[in-house]
């Protein structure tokens, strides 16, 4: 017995789950059906290689880039979600990774 308490990290480090599940509990997609209808378009790619299945396994720390209808978005993964709830519960489920500027483009009027 090493006496190291597990950290936040670790206890993450073991949860995984299917990335059609994750994109509806995200919020990224409105159904499952949608969301399974996206990965076979080819419109999601986890860490840079096409998703082919949507029973796919994703974990923490995995880079989702996806493609909807009007922009695309980047996405690390920070946890597995347990249900489809409201937006904010929905936004701790991953981290933007799209740099500042590109999230407020459509604000600015040149």
């Amino acid at each position: 017995m090493s006496g190291r308490r597990p950290s936040p990290e670790d206890a993450g480090a073991g949860e995984t789950q299917r990335l059609d599940k994750w994109l509806f509990f995200a919020r990224m997609a409105k159904t499952r059906s949608l969301a399974v209808e996206l990965i076979r378009a080819g419109h999601v790619r986890v860490n840079g290689d096409k998703a082919k299945a949507p029973g796919k396994t994703i974990r923490p720390g995995d880079v989702l880039t996806i493609a909807l209808s009007r922009e695309v978005r980047i996405l690390k993964m920070l946890g597995p979600g347990e249900r489809r709830g409201p937006y904010p519960e929905a936004r701790l489920l991953y981290e933007d990774l799209a740099p500042p500027a590109a999230r407020s483009e459509d604000d600015v009027d040149d």
